[in-house]
């Protein structure tokens, strides 16, 4: 029987390299069939933003961040799992969120992609908050219903 797959969760303030990330997971693996990337980069709304500000409860986020990885690595056939979510001033066409899932298989890794990222936009628990271009503060970024209807389609039918 397999070990069983640990995911690697990390909250940062620094930037991540992509490939590298990939290649960390993948290396020396002759197992997987399939690696599924999400990177989510701060958008500029039309030039409206300066910054976006990330700010989360250490220990917290990556606990919670961690279960719920956990739960992907439970539910779907994976052979590595990977996500990492900064925090602090990110500017507009940096990096904020990646996610990788490792498989066998490529429906596992999209299934499991889309599961950790729908949870991270509805329920990770950080607060965004919006620094505009011409000097002003946009105030906290409110979580888009959109996001978490998203994530309903992962409960568990009564």
């Amino acid at each position: 029987m397999p070990a069983a797959v640990v995911p690697t969760v990390r909250i940062q303030r620094e930037d991540f390299d992509v490939a590298a990330e990939i290649a960390r997971l993948t290396q020396g693996r002759a197992d997987i069939g399939a690696v599924v990337t999400f990177s989510g980069l701060c958008r500029d709304e039309q030039g409206a933003l300066s910054a976006l500000e990330l700010e989360h409860y250490p220990g917290m986020a990556e606990a919670e961040i961690s279960r719920i990885a956990t739960e992907a690595v439970q539910r779907w056939p994976l052979q590595g799992l990977t996500a990492i979510h900064r925090h602090g001033r990110i500017a507009p066409g940096d990096n904020i969120v990646l996610v990788v899932a490792a498989s066998a298989h490529r429906q596992a890794a999209f299934e499991a992609a889309n599961f950790l990222m729908d949870y991270l936009k509805s329920r990770a628990p950080f607060w965004k908050k919006e620094h505009r271009a011409d000097g002003s503060e946009g105030g906290w970024v409110e979580a888009k219903e959109a996001d978490a209807r998203a994530a309903q389609r992962w409960k568990p039918s009564e």
